[in-house]
């Protein structure tokens, strides 16, 4: 007899998971502990199994293969560029988009999860740590754990919906300060800004939207394991994203509002500038009037002959300019 050892795959199949991704048990009833010996392991009779591994990694992905098959494990690890939840049978694929931890409104280094959803078992593939994302550590000090899978997809759409939050509340307060430069009339930089935060918030509609439509098509999904409970569970976490959703729309048409003002303020100062500019032509108009016609080199020129003309005409177009001014004025062109 010759002894051989196990290929990679025969390895992962045989449920040995743990230097490929963490296992976790829960009860069903609140409770979660962490799956730590090579045995398979097995869902309580109310509860389920998560396992939660790199989607990169090739010792996860040969597991996958080997437990899930090519099929599911393709879904799991192919890269994709939106979130969507597919039915094929009596399991479910979500895959979901997450801001990542630190990020700023203009780089928000979207991270995905995908999750396959099955009876007694959810398996999640993301370059994510899942065990910080979902606060695992506070789960089993609280015992407030998941009870069931669809509870832990609303739970997870929850913690994307929170990562969310801030950065849309970040967008809010660069519109209001584009607002209050308008006020105080600077608006050297309040366009480019103001566009650059426009195409910000297009990324976070392309975020909170689709993460809305993945939970309540989830919801609506006819999965033979999902309680009314489960499905009251979905329809909380989307209408959470949905209320994020809302703020950016209505933060979008303020953009739109204070666009219009900006276009409205610089329309008023062209205005002014070109009033300005027309108030200088009626008042130089008669005295280049005048002026040219004491200009001309012909004979018979009023006052040609006396030295103080010159002091003469001034005073007068200075008297003349000064009445259009007082006239413009009272007319109030100006």
């Amino acid at each position: 007899m010759t002894d051989s050892a196990p290929s990679p795959a025969s390895a992962a199949t045989s449920g040995n998971l743990l230097g490929a991704a963490t296992v976790l048990i829960f009860d069903g009833k609140g409770g979660v502990r962490r799956h730590t010996t090579e045995d398979e392991p097995k869902a309580p009779l109310r509860g389920f199994v998560l396992i939660a591994g790199n989607s990169r990694a090739p010792e996860f992905r040969v597991w996958m293969k080997g437990e899930l098959g090519d099929f599911h494990a393709d879904l799991l690890s192919a890269p994709s560029t939106r979130a969507r939840c597919t039915v094929v049978g009596d399991k479910a694929l979500v895959v979901i988009r997450v801001a990542r931890p630190g990020a700023e409104p203009d780089d928000m280094g979207r991270q995905l999860m995908s999750l396959l959803i099955e009876k007694g078992r959810v398996t999640i593939a993301s370059e994510l740590n899942v065990v910080d994302f979902l606060g695992i550590p506070k789960w089993e000090s609280s015992h407030h754990a998941p009870v069931s899978p669809a509870d832990l997809v609303a739970r997870l759409g929850l913690r994307a919906a929170d990562r969310m939050e801030p950065l849309v509340e970040m967008l809010g307060d660069r519109l209001d300060s584009i607002e209050e430069s308008l006020i105080i009339e600077d608006m050297s930089k309040a366009q480019s800004r103001l566009s650059h935060l426009r195409r910000t918030m297009i990324n976070f509609r392309r975020m909170v939207w689709p993460l809305r439509d993945t939970l309540n098509t989830l919801e609506i999904e006819d999965l033979s394991f999902f309680s009314a409970r489960d499905r009251l569970r979905l329809r909380e976490a989307s209408a959470r994203s949905a209320r994020l959703g809302d703020e950016l729309q209505a933060m979008s048409e303020r953009a739109v509002l204070v666009h219009e003002q900006i276009i409205d303020a610089r329309a008023e100062q062209m205005n002014r500038t070109m009033l300005i500019l027309a108030a200088v032509t009626v008042v130089f108009m008669p005295l280049t009037l005048i002026t040219g016609a004491l200009g001309m080199n012909v004979s018979g020129i009023p006052m040609a002959s006396d030295p103080d003309a010159f002091w003469y005409v001034c005073g007068g177009l200075l008297v003349l300019a000064i009445g259009i001014v007082v006239w413009m004025r009272k007319r109030r062109w100006l």
